[in-house]
């Protein structure tokens, strides 16, 4: 398969996006196998982060952008190819991309945040398993 690789190590491959909304969207891949995040382990991860920022400061240098987003699904139907990937996005004001949250939005209370601190201090003490 062909690609346009803007960059590359020994465990991480950069690539143009073929269904890019903007000029520089970049995709970083580790050159392992990986479906998801949840398989990744942390010799890959740093290699992984370590290329993203490096990747992340050459799109704003080569384009100029207001900002950058930099996203990662995980599962179907979120996850379109099933291989670890991230995103460098270019921005620009009202581009009118990817709005993450509805603009008028209700805020948890400190107890609901406590309560959704609680559950994931609980499941890295379990262990990270997955509940089925």
């Amino acid at each position: 398969m062909q690609a346009s690789v803007a960059y590359e190590d020994e465990a991480t491959l950069a690539f143009m996006d073929l269904g890019q909304f903007h000029p520089g969207h970049t995709l970083i891949v580790p050159r392992q196998h990986i479906a998801d995040i949840f398989e990744l382990d942390k010799t890959t991860g740093a290699a992984l982060m370590a290329a993203l920022s490096r990747v992340a400061r050459a799109v704003r240098n080569a384009f100029t952008p207001h900002g950058i987003n930099i996203w990662q699904s995980n599962g179907p139907p979120w996850q379109e190819v099933l291989h670890l990937h991230f995103h460098v996005l270019p921005r620009w004001r009202d581009d009118g991309l990817l709005r993450f949250s509805p603009p008028q939005r209700s805020r948890p209370s400190r107890a609901e945040l406590d309560e959704q601190a609680a559950r994931i201090r609980a499941a890295l003490e379990a262990g990270g398993q997955r509940r089925s």
